[in-house]
């Protein structure tokens, strides 16, 4: 069920519903339109009360120098991404889509493949990445091309409207939701504030935070319990009445905030506000088992509300103005710009440059970064069992793992923000130790499998600011082209060129991790 806090809907131009006899009769037509409009305003406008907790962080005198930049960083993202042409992260999603179908509405049964038409319209017509890959045989896959297939799940309920949740949601954040089979004895507090803290900590940082934290004690099965952290991170059970099927805890909730940021982690770079807040939920459970759910929605919360009423369809009312939220030009934006870094010249003299620098200083790049994530990696290491050399464009220019959202018309690039650094970490000492992959720019922490390469072979890893796509699109990226693979899409290599964008040393080549050092203080 979902149970929302109270919202402002707005209503949005569908096709006609018809209120006859007591029945609500919905055609086809207007869950296209709505599930259209729904994913056209969650991959580009914000909730306000997201934007206000943004700016919270940078107003607080507690918060360190970098959480302070990142916010400035991810508030000029949603004022870029308000545009409605730049989505807020280049990772556009999975499409989730949950509904309740009140027993007076009448449809024609198909409401679901409708939604997914009108998911479709919106990553066709508008500047989303397609991330879906069909398999094609059991080890080989495909990108479908449309975004396709959408998660849905659509249950029934009572009453004449038929309400949605529809989350854009982003594989770094849905990487970091666990399910953990515990046993009775940890229904004590101690026992449970102790195991949490531990697993909290344990998401780090590679799924862009600060976070909206869901946490879920219970559940009939392992299902019910995952869905009910989707639905808490997302807000959807802020309002949940207590029954002896469950209940929210909200004393629990603000008694884990502080100690949970209390880690240091901070907002991606060190700091005191690695969750925004947190939602816990208490389920019933089978006597003998007690699974325990944890979940977040990243800094691009693209979460939003609608339903199907007599008067027509509704949307939550998203911030279209979050230009509001951002500091007086001047205000404590970051002290020092770092150094920067001429990535055109040949890289031992990068590299000779970043050994002057500690973990944790701040650098401006400025030249050519080339491009590659999973795929290409693959490719990559397949050429080397094949006894080929890897190519040369990785020896001479750092590589930031990425994966563009498509390129609007006049611009450069789509939004082009990092992904999780740590699904590359098992190719990087074998390719350093080939010349290549020495300087490394992507998001979050990473194993020691990385630290021990970069000391081993002089390597650097870089981090950027995740959730701040756009902001990098129309400020930081001057030109784009693929330079192989063409055929994996998103997935391809491409050679870009940056003017001044920030990034931070995280692991250096003298064998330290800057969050390594944050977590053992």
């Amino acid at each position: 069920m979902l149970f929302p806090a109270p919202t402002e809907y707005r209503k949005i131009d569908a096709a006609p519903v018809r209120f006859e006899n007591g029945y609500l009769r919905v055609p086809a037509e207007t869950f296209e339109d709505l599930a259209f409009a729904a994913f056209r305003d969650a991959s580009h406008l914000l909730r306000a009360d997201h934007l206000r907790a943004l700016r919270a962080v940078f107003d607080d005198p507690s918060s360190s120098a970098n959480e302070r930049f990142v916010a400035v960083q991810l508030l000029k993202n949603a004022n870029v991404a308000s545009g409605m042409v730049l989505p807020l992260c280049q990772d556009t999603g999975t499409a989730v889509v949950f509904g309740e179908k009140g027993h007076l509405v009448l449809t024609d049964g198909e409401e679901a493949a409708a939604v997914e038409r009108g998911i479709k319209k919106a990553y066709a017509t508008l500047n989303l990445r397609y991330s879906q890959n069909a398999p094609t045989s059991f080890f080989t896959e495909r990108n479908t091309g449309d975004n396709l297939p959408a998660q849905i799940d659509l249950t029934a309920a009572k009453g004449n409207e038929y309400r949605f949740l529809m989350i854009a949601k982003g594989g770094g954040s849905a990487n970091k939701t666990y399910l953990f089979q515990q046993t009775r004895a940890l229904l004590n507090k101690p026992a449970l504030i102790s195991f949490l803290l531990e697993k909290i900590r344990e998401i780090g940082t590679a799924a862009c935070p600060p976070y909206h934290l869901a946490v879920v004690v219970g559940g009939t099965g392992a299902e019910a319990n995952l869905k009910a952290v989707k639905l808490a991170s997302a807000k959807a059970l802020d309002a949940m009445p207590a029954t002896e099927s469950g209940f929210r805890d909200t004393d629990l909730e603000n008694e884990l905030l502080p100690l949970i940021n209390a880690n240091g982690l901070g907002a991606q770079f060190g700091g005191s506000h690695f969750c925004l807040d947190v939602r816990v939920i208490r389920l019933s459970r089978h006597g003998a088992s007690l699974p325990v759910g944890i979940g977040v929605s990243c800094v691009a919360d693209r979460n939003v509300l609608a339903k199907i009423t007599p008067d027509g369809a509704f949307l939550e009312r998203l911030e279209t103005d979050p230009a509001r939220y951002l500091p007086d030009v001047g205000d404590g934006a970051p002290d020092d710009a770092g150094t920067t870094l001429d990535l055109n010249r040949p890289i031992a003299e990068t590299l000779a440059d970043l050994d002057k620098l500690s973990v944790g200083d701040r650098v401006m790049l400025n030249g050519t970064l080339i491009v590659a994530r999973d795929i290409a990696h693959a490719r990559f290491r397949e050429m080397l069992e094949r006894g080929e050399d890897l190519p040369d464009y990785l020896k001479r220019f750092p590589i930031y793992y990425a994966g563009p959202a498509k390129t609007p018309a006049g611009l450069p690039s789509g939004s082009f923000g990092p992904t999780t650094a740590g699904r590359m970490d098992s190719y990087v000492d074998l390719f350093q130790k080939r010349g290549a992959s020495l300087i490394m720019l992507a998001k979050g922490n990473r194993s020691d499998a990385v630290t021990k390469a970069c000391r081993d072979n002089g390597g650097f890893y870089l981090g950027a600011t995740g959730g701040a796509a756009a902001q990098t699109a129309a400020e930081h990226i001057a030109d784009c082209r693929c330079l192989a693979f063409p055929e994996l899409g998103m997935e391809a290599v491409w050679q870009i060129t940056v003017r001044d964008f920030p990034a931070f040393v995280l692991t250096d080549n003298k064998g330290n991790d800057f969050f390594k050092r944050i977590l053992k203080k």
